[in-house]
């Protein structure tokens, strides 16, 4: 059997001062989750937004992926033996 889903993601990403902040929604048509990360330039650093863009991103990503992991463990512990 072959199964096929579309699941939609967005990244939303959020500068203020030296501070980037990321958050990524996911849509999976059954669930949504949303993940969140941040970064923030150390003063000693050159300006370069997009590694902070990158740094929030990527860990955004991670909070999401935890999320679904643990969602899936959960569905598998409901399951019935």
């Amino acid at each position: 059997m072959t199964h096929v889903a579309e699941w939609k993601a967005n990244v939303f990403l959020f500068e203020e001062d030296d501070v980037t902040k990321a958050r990524v929604t996911l849509d999976t048509n059954t669930s949504h989750l949303a993940g969140h990360g941040t970064a923030r330039i150390s003063p000693h650093d050159l300006q370069v937004p997009e590694i902070g863009d990158e740094l929030a991103a990527g860990r955004a990503l991670a909070d999401l992926g935890r999320q679904l992991i643990r969602t899936a463990a959960e569905d598998v512990e409901g399951l019935d033996p």
